[in-house]
Order: C-alpha cells, then structure tokens, then sequence
C-alpha cells in the first residue's frame, strides 16, 4: 500500500470535518494577479492538510482552497501546464450542450438559469471552503478573510451559505452520508470492498487500474525554489500530486413536490392516505429507510438499529431487486457487485468501484418541517416555506472526472435503461430528460408476481449552480503562489 504524503493533501479531501457543524463555501474572483499572488503566499500556511483529523485535534476552525482552470490562468500559469490537467475542468461544466445533456443539465436547470457558474453569470476562479465548530465561530472566521482578500483584489462573487439538519440527513428526510468509500491507506478502515485505491481521488497514486492517473507534469527549470515533488518515473515536477478534482453542484430539493407526488401514488381504494405505504415506496425509491436503514437488510419495515450498515453486496442478498428496486437511488449510484457481465464477482465489484466518488456537500437552507416528519411535510399548517431555497451542496472528488462523475451521472443516474430496465431515470435526482418514451419517466418496483410500475414522476432535485475545481496539493499552492 502506498504511503500517502498526508501532509501535503488538503484536508476536506480525507475528513468530512464531521464535528464542525457550521460551513461556508465562497466563489471568488481574481481581479489582480500580483495582488492576488500576494494574497495566496499569505493564505498558504493556514491551509487544513490532511496529516491531522480535525475530529481529534479538535480544530475550532479549517479552510481549504480549490481553484477553476480560469483561476489558473489568472494567477499565469502556462498554457502548456494548463493543458496537461483533463479536459472536462479545462473545458468546465457548461462547455458544450453535450456535457449539459450528460449531466441532465436541461429545462429549469439549464445553465442559463444558474445563480452561479452558469453561462449569463460572472467568472469563478477560486473556491474558498471554510469550516467552523459553530455560527458565530464561523463568521469571525469569515469576517477575517473576506477583509484579507478584498485588499488584495479578489473578489467575492457569491457566499453559499450551509445549515445542517438533525440526524445527519437530507431534506427529504433520509439518513445520508452513510457509503462513502474509505481511501486505502488513511486511518479510516473499514470492508474491502468499501475500500478504494488513493488513485481513485488523489492524483499521482495508484487508481484501480494499477496506474497513474494523467497529471500536470513541468520541467524542473520552471520551479527554481524546488517547491513540488518530483515525479520519480519522468524526472519531471509534478504540480498534480496530491491534489484532486473537486466537483461542486448546487441540488435544489422541491421537498413538498415529492411528498406530495408519494402521498399520491400511495393512496387507497377510496382515495384515502397511507402513511406507512407513502413511506415504504419512498424508501424503494431511495434503496434505505428514512433511518438510513438498507431494504436488502430489512425490506418491509424500518429499523433504526440497522441505520449505519453498509457492509452488503446485492447479487446474494437480493438478485431479482424484490427487497430493493432496482432503479432505487442508492442502487444506481454505487451498484456494488449488481450488473452484468458476471453479477456476484470480484470483477464486478471491482468494476463499480472504478467509478466512486467521495462525497463532502453539506445541506442548505431551513427544513420544509423541523421535525423532518413526511406528515408534517405534507401538512401545509406544520410546514414553513414550502417555496424556500434547499437542498444539497454537493461537492465530491475524483482523479477522473470523466470516469468516476460524468460516468455515475450519465450512465447510471440519468440512464433510463440502466440494469435492464426500459424507461426508468434516479427516482430521487433523475433528469427526467429526452430519453424517456413520450417524455415520461417512471419508477419501477420489481415483484412477483406482477411488478408495479409508477408513473409520470416529476423532477425533484433542479441545478442551480455549478463548476469544476481542482483542489492542488499545499506544496502546489505555495508554487502558483510564486508564478510570475
């Protein structure tokens, strides 16, 4: 196992910074490059790695930085440097109406109608990620920086403010945060099988593959202050190592609008509600109970004793998705050993696991209810602003955009025929897109004898911003720093 340089590894990229409940996530911009160098040397050494586990430490504050590859070119670096990152940040995630379709990016979430990152919006060069032990902790924090960086010319381009909700879940009141893989080599442990190759999220260590993942690589004429590390295979200064692609898309959850849609399909013969048939077909669309309990564990009622597990593969437990749907969301997003050529083998497992994400988002805006209940949800008296911005800041890092991101969200998430079925996208965040028959998508729920097919489902989750960063390694950062 390769020994991971954690000192030099951002930290939000190993911890979630789980114990600091409050966050906020800045998009600026570079107005003055010299200043704006200035401003970089002076942030550097404040920067959160990865040696120390903010939980143990007991950290009151921690700060990260990513940057587009428009902020790359603002503080100069080189074309041909800035050639050798993917092409997916170079291009960036509004490029051509192909990544747009691929990522579901259509209708109300089109990037025309982004509050940030989209195509009528202003330039984002830097992402500033800032994590407090509380509110107020948080603000001295940010009241601190923000003066810091307005005297050096950068500019604040929007503030993405973050609230989190009891119990660690979601707004549509789901336990989340449950899968994530454990990056091979931290201090983390956990199933094989839920343990992923560094290379998968950090460049310049093995992936799954056995290789190295393509990084900026520059001769070392271009770093006199010898400030990165060498790239042992090329002789070559490795700007990529130990960095990583930062994916950040703002998920707008109509809350009500799903309740709603549930209450409907789960009603009697006389039109009455059942409350207990709302919410088992809404854990068939989600693939866990609101507990985060998994339905191949306990498929028919919840258990909140089960609401952590995750060591579980689906072809023994549950081949035919009679226990969990096949089209459920956590189903689509982390297969696990499901599909085919040769469900239930290693291959295929190892296959899946090519594709992971981590997840580090946090949740925004005030719950449709304080007690996170669908009947008080449901209920307009209980509820507060049903037409109140909320949802997720979904941020995730990858070493492959293309590979890991793009492939779950085109492939699985937005695939209508995914693992055999005919006209089903992500009940949960599905685009609802052209592929679809007649423009009408569906959840299908596998049972014997007669399956039951739901539908005409509305689009829940909307796009309402979006970038690619990349978040460099700190010895990368005090060299940018440095650009002439």
């Amino acid at each position: 196992m390769e020994k991971l340089d954690l000192e030099d590894i951002q930290g939000i990229i190993v911890y979630g910074y789980g114990k600091l409940a409050a966050a906020r996530y800045l998009l600026l911009q570079i107005t003055d490059r010299s200043a704006g160098h200035d401003w970089l040397s002076s942030l550097v050494d404040r920067i959160t790695s990865a040696a120390r586990n903010p939980s143990v430490t007991g950290q009151s504050t921690c700060l990260n930085l990513a940057l587009t590859a428009s902020g790359l070119t603002r503080l100069g670096l080189a074309a041909p440097t800035l050639d050798q990152f993917a092409d997916e940040f170079q291009e960036g995630m509004t490029f051509t109406p192909h990544r747009q379709r691929i990522l579901g990016d259509q209708g109300e979430s089109a990037p025309e109608y982004w509050q940030w990152g989209g195509t009528t919006t202003p330039r984002i060069d830097l992402l500033l990620m800032l994590y407090a032990i509380d509110e107020s902790t948080l603000e001295q924090f940010y009241q601190t920086l923000v003066d810091e960086f307005v005297s050096h010319g950068i500019q604040e381009v929007k503030r993405l403010d973050t609230q989190r909700l009891p119990d660690r879940k979601e707004h549509f009141g789901f336990r989340d945060d449950i899968s994530d893989p454990i990056i091979a080599g931290t201090e983390r442990t956990g199933t094989p099988e839920n343990t992923i190759n560094a290379g998968e999220f950090i460049l310049g260590y093995r992936n799954g593959y056995g290789q190295y993942t393509n990084r900026p690589l520059i001769s070392p004429d271009h770093d006199p202050e010898q400030l990165l590390p060498i790239d042992s295979a090329s002789g070559l200064k490795d700007l990529g190592r130990n960095g990583s692609y930062l994916v950040f898309r703002q998920l707008h959850q109509d809350v009500r609008a799903f309740w709603q849609f549930l209450d409907q399909q789960s009603r009697g013969a006389q039109g009455e509600p059942q409350p207990q048939t709302r919410l088992k077909l809404a854990a068939q669309m989600v693939g866990r109970w609101t507990s985060g309990a998994p339905l191949v564990a306990t498929p028919q009622q919840d258990n909140a004793d089960l609401a952590e597990k995750n060591d579980f593969l689906y072809h023994a437990s549950d081949p035919q998705g009679l226990k969990c749907p096949f089209g459920a969301h956590i189903r689509r997003v982390n297969p696990r050993d499901a599909l085919e050529p040769n469900p239930g083998s290693a291959e295929t497992l190892n296959t899946t696991n090519r594709h992971r994400i981590l997840r580090r988002g946090r949740t925004y805006g005030q719950p449709l209810a304080g007690s996170m209940q669908p009947e008080d949800m449901l209920n307009a008296e209980a509820a507060s602003n049903p037409d109140l911005e909320r949802g997720i800041h979904f941020i995730c890092f990858n070493a492959n955009i293309s590979r890991q991101f793009e492939f779950i969200q085109h492939t699985w998430v937005n695939n209508p025929k995914f693992d055999g079925l005919y006209n089903d996208d992500d009940p949960l965040i599905g685009d609802r897109g052209q592929n679809q028959t007649h423009g009408v998508s569906h959840f299908t729920v596998q049972a014997a004898p007669v399956r039951k097919c739901i539908a005409g489902l509305p689009r829940f989750v909307q796009v309402r911003g979006g970038s690619y960063f990349f978040m460099p390694g700190i010895k990368a950062i005090r060299f940018l720093s440095q650009l002439i």
